[in-house]
Formats: structure tokens, sequence, C-alpha cells
């Protein structure tokens, strides 16, 4: 969790919208329980009220009540656009949160559902001005929308970019999902969750499946209530991952932001420190079991702290550890090759490459010479990541791509580099594929922990 908390940027966020979002959820949730339990008594006094003086005076009461119904809705509308603008799975993560937001009090005699419904259309309003302004600066970011089309009034649908839109269209192709990986849709239950949380993501799981047996059984007093924090945070860690489970690409970063319910619900069962069920955990207490406890509890704190280790370690700094050094040799080249030479580089089935490393020149930008001349920088280095393509397709890939270059080469005397990045576990395949079809030449250049760097020589 740590490793993947720190390296996706998006996720990362993702995570501390859904922080943000549960907090404000779970603070409107016990605000209105607190005003409607006042409310439903001073009701029902009111009721009771023999005379017309008491009714006036418990009316007072009943209307000074500070109001509740719409408590943050600014807040959680504003979050949940921002998420769903920078991750559209966003969706998946706020699903809990505003339903429980949304049917705070119902039930009660002072909360309907004409509440219920006024309280969607203002959430609805409070998120319109907001998603505006995202779709008008992603629509200028990506150069859809300018200023001189607006001076023009030349302005259509088509000048306006809804990137969540656009995600989900792209994400609903199957072709498309294929060039990251296809994955079980079992993979996030079964896999993600112990990799990312361990001992805490199995207990999760396991108490997820007792929730799930007595409400099979209809065993309702063992499941949380609807109106309670604890019935949110459950809610909210296991929506996403069953949601997010219907896509068929599935990656460990996408269930980061189930960080918070997860811990807030099952932690205790980790620490000695007393959780949301203290007052039940006591009423059995006694010394033996006490006892017990606590040398069960040094177990499952000392796997995770094992656990946490050694994952950490593992893909913190052996799992793909040879990005960084290969980024920084790929500068060292740009930095020492011949002017007019062009860089390729083809990677497959690792990370992207941290380009802001490789300090490449700005080929887009306008520069103004000592004469006053205009210019700009020639492109000299070129990236081809070919996520989870198999290895022969990536050689046959390459050697097109090297066909295209000893083109150039004889023909506008462009030179080149050629190299590809793999890593270790694949260069036997590699190696054989090569052996069978000999479509170029090459050798190995660089050994970086678990990456490979081939540089590919002309036939």
């Amino acid at each position: 969790m740590l490793v993947y908390a720190t390296h996706t940027l998006s996720n990362t966020i993702e995570l501390v919208l859904t922080a943000l979002l549960l907090y404000y959820t779970s603070y409107s949730m016990a605000y209105s329980e607190k005003i409607v339990v006042q409310s439903d008594y001073l009701s029902s006094k009111y009721n009771k009220a023999k005379t017309g003086i008491e009714r006036v005076k418990y009316y007072k009461l009943k209307a000074s009540l500070p109001q509740h119904s719409l408590n943050h809705c600014m807040k959680i509308a504003t979050i949940t656009v921002i998420g769903i603008f920078n991750r559209p799975t966003f969706i998946a993560f706020a699903f809990a949160p505003i339903f429980f937001w949304l049917q705070r009090g119902l039930g009660s005699k002072s909360i309907g559902f004409g509440d219920f419904h006024i309280r969607i259309f203002t959430f609805i309003a409070c998120g319109i001005p907001i998603t505006l302004f995202f779709i008008l600066v992603d629509s200028f970011y990506f150069g859809y929308l300018t200023m001189a089309e607006i001076g023009n009034f030349d302005i259509s649908m088509n000048n306006f970019v809804v990137t969540p839109l656009n995600f989900f269209r792209y994400n609903s192709n199957i072709k498309n999902l294929k060039d990251h990986g296809l994955h079980p849709y079992y993979l996030h239950l079964i896999v993600n969750v112990p990799l990312l949380y361990n001992a805490l993501g199995v207990i999760g799981l396991c108490t997820f499946g007792r929730l799930l047996y007595s409400g099979l059984k209809a065993q309702w007093l063992n499941l949380p209530r609807i109106q309670s924090v604890v019935g949110l945070m459950t809610t909210s860690f296991i929506t996403p991952i069953i949601l997010l489970s219907v896509f068929p690409h599935q990656e460990p970063r996408f269930i980061i932001p189930v960080l918070l319910p997860l811990t807030f619900l099952y932690a205790p069962n980790m620490s000695q420190t007393p959780g949301v069920d203290t007052i039940a955990r006591i009423a059995k207490d006694d010394e033996c079991q006490s006892s017990f406890t606590r040398n069960k509890l040094n177990k499952l704190q000392m796997f995770w702290f094992i656990c946490n280790i050694v994952l950490t370690f593992f893909y913190g700094f052996a799992h793909q550890g040879g990005v960084l050094p290969l980024s920084s040799h790929i500068a060292t080249e740009l930095k020492a090759k011949p002017d007019l030479t062009h860089i390729h580089l083809f990677t497959s089935h690792t990370y992207s490459i941290p380009t802001a490393l490789l300090h490449l020149r700005n080929t887009k930008k306008t520069y103004v010479s000592s004469g006053n001349h205009k210019y700009k920088l020639i492109k000299d280095f070129y990236l081809y990541e070919q996520n989870s393509k198999s290895i022969r397709d990536v050689c046959n890939v390459i050697a097109l791509k090297l066909r295209e270059c000893e083109y150039k080469y004889v023909t506008k005397k462009v030179p080149y580099r050629l190299y590809y990045a793999l890593p270790a576990t694949d260069l036997e395949e590699f190696i054989f594929i090569q052996n069978n079809i000999n479509l170029f030449n090459y050798h190995i250049l660089k050994n970086y922990h678990s990456q490979k760097l081939l540089k590919i020589l002309r036939i």
C-alpha cells in the first residue's frame, strides 16, 4: 500500500478525495441523527401536550433546531465532481457516501421522501457549475476550444471535451483493454485486496462474507444499521470493489481508496486500540479471554509487519527496480549522442518511463535566436510503450521501425540508435523468438536489476 499510494498520482488523489467525502458524509450523518432525535422527541411532546401554552413552547423549541438536511451539500458535490474528472472510477467510491448522505433520517417523523428529492436536486445543482468549469478547462487544454472561436461565435458541441465520457467510451471497448491486459473478474477480491492490505484485507473480506451469510439467513440483527457510520464504511469498502470487478482490466492501484473504510472498520483487530465495537468487546471480555486476544493480536501484528516490510521491499525496489537506472542511462545517451542522431526506445511489460528524468527538449516551443530568427528544435527521442503486447508482436513492430529508420538513414542520412527495454523474465522468450525468426541483430547493453536493455542492430 505504501508503494502504490506514493507512485500513482491520480489514484492517490482519488484516495484523498474519498477520505474527504467519507468525512463530510459521516459528519453530516452524526449531526443529522442528533437533530432528528431532538425533533422527533419535541414532536412527540407537542402531540401529547394538553394545553395551548405547552404546544407553543414545543413548537418554538422545534423551530429553533438548526437546519441539517443540506449540510455540506456544496462541499460533497464539489468533491464528487473533482473526483470524477480526476478518475471517472471515482463514481464507484462516491456511490455509497452519496447514498448515505441522501437517505439521512429517512424513516423518522421529521424526514420524508420530499427531503430526499430536495437533496438530490440540490446536489445536482451544486455540481453543475464545477462540472462546466472542468469541461471548459479540458476543452481549452486539449485545443478543441480557442479564444478565436469564441470571438467569432464559431462554437458547436464538438468544441467541448467531456473527459469522463471519453474515459467510459474507451474502456467500454474490450479491444482497447486488451492493450493493457485482461484479467479475471475475481482478481480484485481474491488477489488485489490481500496484496494491498494483506491481513487487514483478509479480515475485511471474511467479515463481509459473514455479513452476507447473515443477510441470506435473514439474521438482520447481525447487520450494521443503514443509518450508522459502520454501515457507511462497510458499504464504502465492498461496493467499489464489486463495481470495479465488472471491468476486465484490474490493477491493485484501482482499489487504493478503500483504505480509509477498511482501516476504520478492522484496524482494531490488528492492535489493542478500541474500535467501533468497543462496548460489545468489553461486555464479553474476561481475564482469560483478554490474555488470549492479546496473544492473538500480537501474532496478527507480527504477520502484518512482516508482510508490509517484505512487500514494500519487493514492489518498491526489486519489482521494476530497473526503471529509474534505465531512465538515467537513456538521459546520458541523449546528452552524449551526436547532434542529428535519433534515439528510439521500445518498452514492454514494464512501468511507464518517467520522461521528466530524460530532460527532453521542448520541440513545440518556438525559440528566438540572437539574430531575431525564429526556430523550433527537432524531435530526436521517440518512446514506444508496447504495454502488455506479446514479445513476438513487439519484435515485429521493432522490425518495422528498424526498416523505417534504415530507409531514412539511406535516403536522408538520419543516423539512429534503437533500444528495447524488457523485464529480465521475458528475455528467454525474446531470445527463443529471435533464434527462430531472426528479424534483427541485437546485443544486451545493460542489466538494471529486473530490466534488460537491448541495443537493436541492423541485420
